[in-house]
């Protein structure tokens, strides 16, 4: 699960969005799959960033690194989404 934030209301927040975003592959939470290392809100420049180390779950095979590119442009987008959604008016960046 990702890090631990100060502020409760905001930690249920973020909980809520990792066990409602689903990999696209198993349909898994994403808080299952423990791909969100942290989560970090900045409320002094409206940004929301995401440690996800996307990367180190890349395969080797040109074809299997084009199907998980896929798939993680659909967890980025969900993501995405559901941050946007819970955090009107902040920007979410990938770290």
């Amino acid at each position: 699960m990702a890090q631990r934030t100060q502020d409760p209301a905001v930690q249920e927040k973020i909980d809520a969005i990792l066990k409602r975003v689903r990999d696209p592959e198993s349909d898994l939470p994403i808080a299952d799959l423990n791909l969100v290392q942290r989560v970090r809100v900045s409320d002094d420049h409206s940004l929301i960033y995401l440690d996800v180390p996307f990367d180190r779950h890349t395969p080797g095979c040109m074809t299997c690194a084009g199907i998980a590119m896929t798939i993680v442009a659909g967890i980025k987008r969900r993501l995405v989404e559901a941050f946007e959604q819970e955090f009107p008016g902040y920007t979410v960046e990938f770290i």
